[in-house]
């Protein structure tokens, strides 16, 4: 919700979807509201305000406001994405709680089933539960929560998990009930139900998705020209763990998309920026992962890149409660995935919910870029375009720079200095710990993202078993241009 929004929502008063509360610790209150909306058409809480909309104001700490989140949902069922968020209004803050329209109904707290009716969160009567429960009964069962054929034991990669544990409990200390058992926490993650994996949890938490859904994979390429044709720089398909993939994906655009030097006033280096703001382009592909069609055997997503544009495209058209029109205007999230949306927000890798593209649209304003386009089709599913700058002489000059570079030889290739320094480490096949170990690092996730990834779409290295990404067994070697790189390196030296 925008501050404007929320400006216009306290002068109007409570309504179907918007509650106050100014007392925004009793748990009790909050979830039994939560339940409502969910069972309903979604809405707002704004807690720190009272019942005439006057701002009150709330304690930010942040323990507090953990320990409400967990408390609330641990005892929501089924699991839903709720929005928690702090904002503040004329100097004082307030937290608003985003509720989606749920797609799961009936919805209970506390194992009581409430509904929205005006401003008053009343119990639902027999007959209401009686036709929820069979509206849910002829509705088909979700795609994320069929049950996967992959195996707990055998197929989740470990490291994965162990990772996105390690996330949430940052953020949600007392999320999990046992983290020692892997069973509880993808119980706890709804990646699980009896002992036996979803086909949410396959794709987020098991070593390789796609030899059980094809359509898990990523198809990246980067065209030469602004049409597609045969003739491209790069092409990479991409899978593994959900997150795994998504950041390969971001990786990859990154290295394929130009850089511009600006100079901005009073500061007199040069600063280097991404022709599409990064941030922009991670917000973009965590809607396609989350919001993507996965039933369709035949989908997917794809990353185009092209000198003017780039594309990125999902299988599945936007909710029909969503209008192409009134993307600027923000909306309250509609999920097709939402047990998948929820991991991702655990790991605070969807802290703007159901404001993505108000994010989006923002960022690509600030950088001075051409207002995104989406389109949306039943058959074809969205496609995202990030339009290039206007081309003007200096844009011109140094966009194609940077091209220039990109496009020299191996032996100027340019290499992070966290790169640089595994590269020079390598004796051999290693493995992730192995190479973790010899460069002294403690953080699994950082060596992730700033050493191993960046190094494998360089095609600096490259695995062992590749068909197995996440294989217990994976080993690390230097490619023949890995080798090439670093000799040219010596001989400058």
């Amino acid at each position: 919700m925008k501050i404007s929004q929320l400006k216009e929502a306290l002068a109007l008063g409570e309504s179907q979807t918007i509650e106050f509360k100014s007392d925004y610790k009793n748990i009790s209150t909050i979830g039994k509201v939560i339940c409502g909306f969910l069972n309903t058409s979604g809405g707002y809480i704004v807690c720190g305000a009272n019942d005439q909309g006057d701002i009150t104001g709330i304690d930010r700490s942040r323990s507090t406001l953990q320990k409400l989140e967990y408390n609330v949902l641990k005892d929501l069922s089924p699991k839903a994405l709720v929005s928690f968020q702090i904002q503040d209004v004329e100097g004082k803050s307030v937290l608003v709680i985003e509720v989606p329209k749920g797609k799961d109904i009936p919805y209970a707290f506390r194992s009581i089933i409430y509904l929205r009716e005006g401003q008053n969160t009343p119990k639902a009567d027999i007959e209401t539960i009686r036709d929820m429960v069979m509206l849910k009964q002829i509705e088909p069962e979700r795609w994320e929560r069929r049950f996967s054929s992959a195996d707990v034991e055998r197929d989740v990669d470990p490291d994965e998990l162990h990772s996105a544990v390690d996330k949430i409990r940052k953020a949600h200390a007392d999320y999990f009930r046992d983290i020692s058992n892997p069973y509880m926490v993808l119980e706890d993650l709804a990646a699980a139900r009896y002992g036996r994996l979803t086909n949410a949890g396959d794709i987020l938490f098991c070593e390789n998705p796609s030899v059980r859904y094809p359509q898990v994979r990523v198809l990246a390429v980067c065209f030469a020209t602004d049409k597609t044709s045969s003739t491209y720089r790069d092409t990479k398909s991409i899978e593994g763990p959900l997150v795994s993939a998504l950041e390969q994906t971001f990786l990859f655009i990154l290295r394929n998309t130009p850089t511009i030097s600006k100079f901005h006033k009073n500061v007199l280096a040069r600063e280097d920026e991404s022709l599409y703001p990064g941030n922009a382009i991670r917000e973009a592909l965590v809607n396609a992962f989350v919001h993507r069609n996965y039933s369709d055997s035949s989908g997917g997503i794809a990353v185009h890149i092209y000198p003017n544009r780039l594309e990125i495209w999902n299988s599945g058209a936007l909710p029909k409660e969503v209008s192409l029109d009134k993307l600027n205007q923000g909306h309250i999230s509609i999920l097709r995935n939402p047990d998948i949306a929820n991991v991702l927000y655990l790991r605070g890798l969807m802290e703007k919910v159901g404001r993505g593209i108000l994010f989006i649209l923002n960022l690509c304003q600030k950088n001075g870029l051409p207002a995104p386009k989406w389109m949306s089709n039943e058959k074809t599913g969205v496609t995202l375009t990030f339009f290039a700058p206007e081309v003007t002489p200096e844009v011109a000059m140094q966009v194609t720079m940077q091209v220039t570079m990109q496009d020299t030889t191996q032996d100027n290739m340019q290499v992070t200095p966290e790169v640089n320094r595994m590269l020079n480490i390598i004796k051999g096949e290693m493995s992730r710990q192995e190479l973790q170990d010899n460069l002294k690092l403690k953080n699994r996730d950082y060596f992730r993202k700033a050493y191993l990834l960046p190094a494998l779409d360089q095609g600096l290295i490259e695995m062992t078993i590749p068909d197995k990404p996440n294989s217990r067994n994976q080993r690390y070697r230097l490619t023949n241009k890995g080798r090439t790189f670093i000799k040219s390196r010596q001989n400058q030296e």
